[in-house]
């Protein structure tokens, strides 16, 4: 069996952390997930936005963690926002019901 891998690339603007996804978001890779948005919390950002625009895969665990990481950018006084969300996701999001609970902006 082949090990899910996601890559993850933060880079700062002025007032975001945008932490740019490559590959599978699943129960084997949230930790790296989970690890890069603490980072970005540490740098004290008003947003961290998660770019999916190389995100191939999304499961339960994985949608999991985007609503833990929500609640803990909101704490932290930030806000979370998801970009470049292919079709996949967006019907993920609105299935399960969730799309209402995230801040998801066009890339543009």
């Amino acid at each position: 069996m082949i090990e899910a891998e996601l890559t993850v690339e933060a880079r700062r603007t002025p007032d975001d952390v945008v932490l740019a996804m490559a590959g599978e978001i699943d129960m084997s890779t949230v930790g790296s997930l989970r690890t890069a948005v603490q980072e970005a919390l540490n740098q004290t950002p008003v947003r961290v936005v998660l770019d999916f625009g190389g995100v191939t895969f999304c499961d339960s665990q994985g949608l999991s963690t985007l609503i833990g990481l929500s609640r803990q950018v909101a704490a932290a006084g930030g806000s979370l926002v998801l970009i470049n969300l292919g079709d996949f996701l967006l019907r993920l999001l609105d299935i399960t019901g969730l799309r209402p609970a995230f801040q998801i902006e066009d890339s543009h």
